[in-house]
């Protein structure tokens, strides 16, 4: 029973960053129709600028915790800016052009920052201080610590944050308008560019945020670790259903659990095999994913 509830917590505060990754996946995809490959890598370049922050301020472990949100500010500013620079610089171009034209140009985003990071870092793993592994809550059987609580409720407010800028603001509705019809958003006035813009702000910032706590959960950090991460995140997108930000965020914290699960009692060389065959086993019943897709496709 210890050892369920141990995956359990694990599975929680895994599934926490992996559902702000994907919600970036979902928002990015319902605005702009495009699945963006570069999404792994901006909350790569958030994990590694948040490692910078903290190296640089001389945090070598313990509760540090302003250093620790200082980097936490900074990856996701960071991300933020540079996710908003890519769509400035090489989605917005092709909003009239063919799918494909954007898929292609998310592809050599995303290689083009891998081999920039890979470059800048000499394809060195980083190790972060470890200044998670103090102050345990349940320190028995179960090993609960105040830092994986903190990356939960970070995460959460994050979450929360983000779903009342969707609902309860004006820019968040005209999203939303967006993601129905962009001509006829347009039509009504909609800057549809900017929205674009501030549509990857968020989804970057979100990325970034969850770089962070990535590194401090795991502690080691690479330039490739956005490809796999990427990937779950985008799982998690796809089974919630696709534009559905409630249903990622579920989905999210799902997959976290399955992740946790099947290394424990399985084993970790087969956690993605098990993880991705749950992708397809949902979407060959459900194919718009566990709650349905409520963005509407357009002709």
């Amino acid at each position: 029973m210890s050892e369920f509830v141990q995956y359990l917590v694990n599975g929680l505060t895994i599934g926490a960053f992996l559902a702000l990754i994907a919600l970036g996946y979902s928002m990015i995809y319902g605005v702009v129709r495009l699945i963006n490959f570069a999404h792994g890598d901006v909350f790569m370049i958030g994990a590694f600028t948040g490692y910078g922050v903290l190296t640089t301020l001389g945090v070598t472990g313990g509760a540090a915790w302003p250093a620790v949100l200082a980097a936490v500010v900074a990856g996701a500013l960071a991300t933020g800016i540079v996710g908003t620079g890519i769509a400035r610089a090489a989605y917005v171009p092709l909003l009239s052009s063919p799918r494909l034209a954007l898929l292609i140009a998310a592809i050599g985003v995303s290689l083009a920052l891998e081999e920039g990071v890979k470059d800048l870092t000499h394809a060195r793993f980083k190790s972060y201080p470890g200044v998670l592994d103090g102050g345990r809550i349940f320190s028995g059987t179960v090993r609960v610590t105040y830092g994986q609580l903190t990356l939960v409720l970070v995460s959460l407010a994050l979450m929360a944050g983000l779903w009342l800028f969707v609902t309860r603001t004006v820019t968040g509705a005209a999203m939303r308008a967006l993601a129905m019809d962009r001509d006829a958003a347009r039509l009504q006035g909609i800057n549809v560019e900017r929205l674009v813009l501030i549509t990857f702000f968020a989804g970057s910032v979100l990325a970034g945020a969850a770089g962070v706590m990535y590194g401090l959960y795991y502690v080691q950090i690479s330039f490739g670790m956005g490809f796999l991460i990427g990937l779950r995140a985008f799982t998690a997108a796809v089974l919630g259903g696709i534009g559905n930000l409630p249903g990622t965020m579920v989905a999210g914290v799902c997959i976290g659990l399955v992740q946790s699960f099947a290394a424990g009692y399985v084993s970790s060389r087969w956690t993605d095999v098990i993880i991705f065959g749950l992708l397809i086993a949902v979407l060959a019943l459900r194919p718009t994913g566990l709650f349905g897709e409520r963005v509407v496709e357009r002709a």
